[in-house]
């Protein structure tokens, strides 16, 4: 069989290529080796992150910095045998989060994040998966004074960049939240971004329509592409040659394994995520998606339960799970929400693929003939998928894009 675009990958990101891509005439075939969505795109907290208008930095901070070096932070740990393969890209990470390069960065990444809603909500309403939104907001809470006083300054800018929110004191975040710890002085409630029960249904869903409009989604081992005679080429679970022009790399953190192999490698690195659900106690309920910025972890109710996720582990890609955070986290959050028993067996880890100046490679890969990428959204690749797709298809069909990629362009890691 021959397409126009092989898109490797059925993540989010993946999906919001090929959605996009078919839109736009090409025939596309989305191709992986598991079901869709069942990767990173599984495990985030399903918030369609609007207000993230500002990627996550490196901490600056120096008790940030003591705390995380001595490995006793709940926002963020670390394997010690990960860090000499990390210390290039830490390092890049760290000089490009200093505030002079940070500010053209941040501005940057805002562009990306204000196409986010238009392009979800143009794809949920297309897939008809309404059925998916949540009805409630996302509150950043505060334990202190101090970082409630930082959390509405940083509210009052990111609003004059078209992000919406109200400003909660202690009464009125009880009056939303009556079942939470009355410890909290006050919270910022973002009402921009838009709340997901069950994220790897949406992706499911997006892939459902990409397959009913004429898509294929074809099952295969992605590591035995090869290109001959000006083709991509890669056989299926069944022995079957599956060929295209193009091809899209969306594969998350395991992007670059394949990249390499034809002589693209940017210093992708992971910040690994850990998941497990809940029930509340009896008679209790959370409204809305809560998280505990000071702490490190989001409280959202899930079509499975109450998700306890994390902040990040530096760990090889391989390693073992280690969920020291969630056992830290864990009595954190009983004192702040009443979590009752856990619902699931095994606890869910994933990838976030990260780039040292924070920003995902879209676009064509340099010296590299029908190589697009579209990987390295860090925290954001559940947001940015329909986003990414969107703009990818744009260039890959010779049209004005939205925003300025240039920023974006994989030429930057070349």
């Amino acid at each position: 069989m021959t397409f126009d675009v092989l898109v490797l990958g059925s993540g989010m990101v993946g999906a919001g290529c090929t959605l996009y891509l078919q839109e736009a005439g090409k025939s596309v075939a989305l191709v992986d080796k598991g079901q869709p969505g069942m990767q990173t795109s599984h495990g985030n907290a399903g918030i369609i992150q609007r207000e993230a208008i500002h990627p996550y930095a490196f901490p600056r901070e120096l008790k940030v910095i003591m705390g995380t070096a001595l490995n006793r932070r709940t926002d963020i740990q670390y394997h010690l045998n990960a860090l000499a393969g990390l210390v290039r890209p830490l390092s890049q990470y760290y000089r490009y989060s200093a505030p002079k390069p940070y500010a053209p960065i941040a501005r940057e990444y805002a562009s990306l994040i204000s196409l986010s809603l238009e392009t979800h909500q143009h794809l949920i309403q297309r897939a008809g998966a309404e059925a998916l939104l949540g009805n409630h907001h996302w509150l950043a809470i505060s334990r202190t004074d101090q970082h409630l006083r930082q959390s509405y300054r940083q509210a009052d800018l990111f609003a004059e960049l078209g992000v919406s929110h109200q400003k909660l004191d202690a009464q009125q975040l009880k009056q939303l939240e009556p079942d939470l710890s009355t410890a909290f002085p006050g919270a910022v409630m973002w009402t921009s971004p838009q709340t997901i029960r069950h994220p790897s249904k949406l992706v499911q869903a997006y892939v459902d329509l990409f397959c009913a409009a004429g898509g294929q989604f074809i099952t295969a081992d992605v590591s035995n592409l090869t290109r001959t005679a000006g083709l991509w080429q890669i056989r299926d679970a069944q022995g079957q040659l599956i060929q295209a022009k193009e091809v899209v790399v969306a594969l998350g953190p395991w992007s670059t394994e394949l990249t390499a192999r034809f002589g693209y490698r940017p210093p992708l690195f992971s910040k690994r995520g850990y998941h497990r659900h809940y029930r509340p106690l009896l008679g209790k309920t959370l409204n809305n998606w809560v998280m505990d910025a000071e702490k490190g972890y989001l409280l959202a109710p899930m079509e499975q339960g109450i998700r306890l996720t994390t902040g990040a582990e530096l760990a090889k890609p391989d390693a073992p799970q280690t969920p020291r955070q969630l056992s830290m986290l864990e009595p954190i959050a009983r004192q702040s929400f009443p979590v009752g028993e856990r619902v699931d067996n095994e606890t869910w880890s994933g990838q976030r693929p990260c780039l040292p100046d924070m920003k995902p490679v879209i676009g064509k890969v340099p010296s590299t003939d029908g190589m697009w990428c579209a990987f390295g959204h860090g925290h954001q690749g559940f947001t940015l998928g329909p986003a990414t797709g969107m703009l990818l298809a744009q260039m890959m069909t010779g049209q004005a894009t939205r925003i300025d990629t240039q920023p974006f362009s994989p030429a930057r890691w070349a």
